[in-house]
């Protein structure tokens, strides 16, 4: 009997439990419902509340709900955030989290791209890629090991140093440099640089043993500057120098003696110009001595003349 009375208290006080859970779940509701609106929504809200944001978004647009402390603010979106994907139904289109891992995603099983410290591979994030494949810090991605004939690569398109015996050029290893490149002693392939050469002179005087007398046909000659010196495989430099035949102009070569009697006579004669020019200079200077003294000894003349006029006017 006693057990009996004690089930049916337990039985009214959970009665009254419920109703109460029930009466304060309607009032929970109605608070949160409150300001339900579908005027003056902003931001492409079809229905909305001042508590809450937005409730619903207008037709293929995304609901993303953003937490601030204890309540969700709800924004419509075109897509949904970096961390989130869009899922698509009759009633609403919703933005859902990405996996802890991803950065982005397609889906929850699926990521685009991976957070610092991961690598993509298959859609899933990586610390450590698998066998055959290496990490690329510039792709976060799980990419093929080194290309064929690298020694070591910066990733699986680009070599930065060649196995023995090959050439390394733009990041790909050659067995032999391609046309106008030519390897180098760090295994490289180097542009090939071939010989320039400047303009022609003029030709020089036509001579013939270095005399430019005494003979009908001689020789002259024209030279031009090398401007680029070629690499080892690069093309050779020209002749830089040309010599052809000419007509020496008719004269008869004087005998060595008579040369040297000429210069002397020559050097005697100038040195006779000079002395005789040192003589008229003398003879200018002498000349303009004398006109000095004349003209002082005609200033006294006349100074003692107009002396003896004044004492004369003063006796008489």
């Amino acid at each position: 009997m006693q057990l009996q009375l004690i089930s049916i208290v337990l039985i009214l006080h959970c009665m009254e439990y419920t109703n109460c859970q029930h009466h304060g779940s309607r009032h929970r509701l109605h608070k949160q419902g409150s300001g339900v609106s579908s005027q003056g929504c902003q931001g492409g809200c079809q229905t909305c509340s001042v508590y809450n944001g937005c409730l619903t978004c207008k037709p293929k647009l995304f609901i993303h709900f953003i937490h601030d402390g204890m309540r969700q603010i709800g924004v419509c979106l075109a897509s949904c955030p970096n961390g989130f994907y869009g899922t698509r139904s009759p009633d609403r289109n919703d933005c859902i989290k990405c996996g802890s891992e991803c950065d982005s995603c397609f889906n929850r099983n699926f990521c685009l791209r991976c957070r610092a410290g991961s690598y993509l591979h298959k859609g899933k994030c990586m610390e450590s890629c698998p066998d055959g494949l290496m990490p690329s810090d510039t792709k976060k991605e799980c990419v093929p090991a080194c290309p064929a004939d690298c020694d070591s690569c910066q990733n699986s398109d680009t070599c930065t140093r060649c196995a023995p015996g090959h050439f390394l050029l733009h990041g790909q290893c050659h067995h032999v440099c391609p046309d106008e490149f030519e390897p180098n002693d760090s295994m490289e392939c180097i542009p090939t640089v071939h010989c320039e050469v400047g303009e022609w002179s003029e030709w020089g005087p036509c001579s013939r043993s270095g005399k430019t007398c005494g003979f009908k046909w001689g020789e002259e000659t024209r030279t031009r500057k090398v401007l680029q010196n070629p690499s080892p495989m690069g093309s050779p430099c020209p002749a830089t120098s040309e010599t052809r035949e000419c007509l020496v102009k008719r004269r008869r070569c004087k005998p060595k003696g008579q040369r040297r009697g000429e210069k002397k006579k020559r050097f005697n004669l100038q040195e006779k110009e000079n002395a005789e020019s040192r003589r008229e200079r003398k003879r200018e200077r002498e000349k303009e001595t004398i006109n000095l003294e004349d003209s002082e000894s005609r200033n006294k003349t006349e100074h003692r003349r107009r002396r003896d006029q004044s004492r004369d006017a003063g006796t008489v």
